[in-house]
């Protein structure tokens, strides 16, 4: 067993006893597994949206629905997995609700401009996120939640394609697809750069 696969089983574990916890009434134990898994919720919103508060919105409501429904929680299982699928579908339901066919989603702030990573105060890398962001935009939401799953949340395709409920073959893909548009769609702008 490589380290790798016993520390992921370790902190599998210790995800297990925290969730336990919450289903005992543990107010510190589910305040722990908020601080674990904000930003990957909150990373999932925003690709969806592209809007700071709408995912806030998304992210207050799936850790409701966790304390909720820690109960329905089978150990086993992979607790991300669960906790992602649940933001997924408060996503759908959230951008029906809200968003009609004929409403457009609010794009206030870039991925970037949002406080959820570190910045890079010089100029150039600043212009190249702004850029990247925009590029992302681009995508099919498909193909925007899954390159955000895959570089931002460091999900693996087996543990995304469970998320969305699609094959690990179209996540193989769906992120290929991400990636040469990525690079189609930026190309013009880093060649005007050099």
């Amino acid at each position: 067993m490589e380290k790798s696969e016993v520390r992921r089983g370790e902190s599998r574990d210790a995800v297990y006893q925290l969730v336990d916890r919450i289903k005992k009434g543990d107010r510190e134990a589910f305040m722990a597994v908020i601080r674990l898994y904000q930003r990957k919720v909150f990373l999932l919103a925003y690709s969806f949206f592209h809007n700071s508060e709408d995912a806030m919105d998304i992210v207050q409501e799936t850790f409701l629905r966790l304390y909720q429904k820690t109960n329905l929680f089978q150990k086993g299982r992979d607790f991300q997995n669960w906790l992602l699928q649940i933001a997924k579908n408060l996503c759908i339901d959230y951008y029906r609700k809200n968003y009609g066919s004929d409403k457009d989603l609010k794009r206030e702030k870039s991925l970037e401009d949002c406080s959820i990573g570190e910045t890079d105060n010089a100029q150039n890398a600043s212009d190249i996120r702004r850029i990247f962001s925009e590029c992302l935009k681009g995508l099919t939401e498909k193909q925007r939640m899954i390159f955000v799953m895959t570089h931002y949340n460091n999900l693996e395709y087996l543990e995304i394609a469970q998320i969305m409920r699609i094959s690990v073959g179209t996540v193989k893909s769906l992120h290929f697809k991400a990636v040469q548009n990525l690079r189609a769609s930026m190309t013009p702008y880093l060649e005007a750069k050099s």
